[in-house]
Formats: structure tokens, sequence, C-alpha cells
């Protein structure tokens, strides 16, 4: 994305030769769009109906931030992120009306060791799996939360990245995630004394691209707390693991896919959710200014509660045409079609998935479509 500087000394207190070196960037996405969609629950209860609404963030979650790097010599620099969610039809903090609920982090990066960065970030599964993905994490139908864990953005995460000619290396593990829990009074928050599992996690993973070829590994763990009583709680187990892989045909065509193992247990051990998730789809660059997407997910629901799953499988088919206005202006259409789901998988599964799109009563399907424009800046 294009972005503004500002100057470093109208942000930062800084002195001597370090403040010329020092550099703050003020970026930002503001997205918007009208949406119908339908059979959504109605207004009364056992009911359903469509809607048409203005929606923030069809392709992109609307935001500001701000981003710094400071060269500290010798091939040695600091960097901080903090990026601000919001919603842009209604002017609304999102994440839970957190100031920098997107990212907030800062960090230490060698031009030889890699980058280590401490606060609110992604997880390594998210991240590397960013380039495989067909809609690019798009925020309106995209089955983010299904396919990572809504512990996507987990925060007292301490990361390491680190870039190996085509190879790049990532770990993280978080003191505390602060992703929704089983039970709202664990809060997510870890970092209890004595309950040094409570609400933890942790993953790695690798990724390879070289020439037209991308791939990628990564596995993620969560361990979500529930309440014994009397103030005690116990934790559970969140596990994904998956493989993505991606080829470019010349310069208009990418194609790419990948699975996704999962398996969630309860506090006693007992499976809670056992699962398996895969995606494919392309991107075309049809014109200059157009880009067509297409994805198609699928969610093979195995085990729930510890027995044989009887639930139909969730899928769904998304479609994304972007023109180009400019470099920082595009306008979009943006659609989908779920089946035994909601748009984006919401309510599929056991997962704690709060997209907004839950089936009205007696519904199986759900389609939606959106037309928006996104500036940034």
């Amino acid at each position: 994305m294009k972005t503004m500087h500002i100057a470093p000394v109208a942000l930062l207190a800084c002195a001597g030769a370090a403040c010329a070196q020092s550099g703050v960037t003020l970026y930002g996405v503001v997205d918007t769009n009208i949406e119908y969609a339908t059979n959504l629950p109605g207004a009364t209860p056992g009911s359903s109906g469509n809607r048409v609404a203005m929606q923030s963030g069809g392709l992109s979650g609307s935001r500001w931030g701000l981003r710094g790097v400071e060269d500290l010599g010798g091939g040695l620099s600091a960097l901080f992120v903090l990026e601000s969610g919001f919603a842009s039809d209604t002017g609304q903090s999102q994440q839970g009306g957190r100031l920098f609920g997107r990212q907030a982090y800062v960090g230490l990066k060698s031009s030889t060791i890699g980058q280590f960065t401490f606060g609110r970030q992604y997880t390594t599964l998210f991240q590397l799996l960013a380039n495989f993905e067909p809609m690019a994490y798009s925020t309106q139908y995209e089955p983010a939360a299904v396919q990572t864990g809504v512990n996507f953005r987990s925060d007292n995460t301490a990361m390491y990245t680190g870039n190996f000619g085509p190879v790049t290396a990532q770990a993280h593990w978080s003191f505390g995630t602060g992703a929704p829990s089983a039970n709202p009074a664990g809060g997510g928050n870890g970092e209890v004394p004595g309950q040094a599992r409570r609400d933890s996690g942790y993953g790695a993973g690798v990724a390879y691209s070289a020439g037209p070829l991308g791939a990628t590994l990564a596995y993620d763990q969560y361990n979500p707390s529930t309440p014994l009583g009397g103030g005690a709680f116990s934790s559970g187990t969140v596990r994904k693991a998956a493989l993505a892989g991606s080829y470019l045909m010349g310069d208009v065509l990418k194609i790419m896919g990948g699975y996704r193992w999962g398996q969630n247990k309860n506090a006693n051990g007992s499976v809670a959710l056992r699962d398996d998730y895969y995606w494919a789809g392309v991107n075309y660059q049809a014109t200059n200014a157009l880009m067509l997407s297409l994805e198609y997910s699928y969610q093979k629901i195995k085990t729930i509660n510890s027995a044989p799953s009887t639930q139909a499988n969730p899928w769904q088919v998304a479609f994304i045409a972007d023109y180009t206005l400019s470099k920082r202006t595009d306008l979009y259409l943006s659609t989908a079609y779920a089946r035994n789901a909601g748009l984006a998988m919401d309510q599929a599964t056991v997962d704690l998935n709060a997209t907004g799109y839950g089936l009205g009563a007696g519904k199986t399907s759900m389609l939606g479509a959106a037309v928006g424009i996104r500036h940034k800046f």
C-alpha cells in the first residue's frame, strides 16, 4: 500500500545522529460497501430474512496505523507497528474497542540473524498462509477463523522471523493470547501466577518461494482456559497444522491451494472437534486494471464431542472482481455462496467464530454480494 511520510520529530522524541536516521510512516485503508445477504436470522425468534446494509471492510479491514524504523548501525535496526481497526460505516473502533487492536509491537531486526518482535501480532500460521489465499484474507467472506483459529491475532506474543534466501522461517510464543475464551470469565488473558499454560499459544513454520513456485508448512497451538470453580482453571488444546502451495503462470495467473488439519480437545482430554479444511483457487489479472479471484473452501467435520459427526459438511464458493482506478483507489464486487453454514462458514462448527453471518432458522445456505470502494493512504 502507498503511505504518507511524516517528519519523525513530530511524533518521536529523539536526539543526535539517531534522529536523522529514523522514520515514521502513517498509513491506512478505508473500505466500505453495500451488501445484500440472504437467510440471516430475523428480528423475531425462529424467523429469517434477507438484508441490504452498509458494511465496513469488504476486501480489507478499515484501519489506520503508524510504523517506524530506526537504523542503529552495524546491520541492526529498531522497529515498531501500531495499527488500529475501525468500522468505516459507523466510525467505531473494532477488535473489542482496542485502540491498536490489529497490531501493536516493537522489536529489533538484524541483517544477518533475523527479526524479533514483541506485542500483539498475527500468529505464524496466519502469516505464512497469507500468500496462498486466493481471496487474500478478504475481510467479508474469508473463513479465516475456521482456517487459522480465533487466536490468529494474539496478545503478549514474542515472534522470530528469519529470511534465508528463498526460505522464510518463523516461530512465536504467546504468554496469553487474549483470544475469545471458552468461558468469558477466562478472559483469554493468561499470564496468571501459577498457571503458565492458561490461554497460552505457540507456533512455527517455514515458507519457500523461488521462481513460479511457492510452498509453506506451519503449525499452531492455542490453550484456551475453562473455569473449574474456586478461581481455578484448566486448559484445553486447539491444534492446527497446514500445508499450502502456489504456482505462478506468467504474469497473469496464480494457482494456489492447501490443506489444514485441526483438533480441539477439552480440558479433560476429550475431543471437542476434529476437522479437515481444504481450499483452492486462482488469481487472474484480466487486464492491467482488473483482477479476478475465485476460491472454493470445504470443511470436513469428522468428530464433534468425541462422537462421529452427523453434521453436513460446510462449503463455500467466493468470487471477487477488483478494478483499480489508481494506485490507491479501487472498486470491487465481492460475492459468496455458502452451504451448510453462513457466509465465511459462520457457526459451522463448535469453533468460536463471530463473523456475524449465522444462518436463519431452518436455512441451510446463504448468498452474499457486495459492491464497494477501497482507498489506501
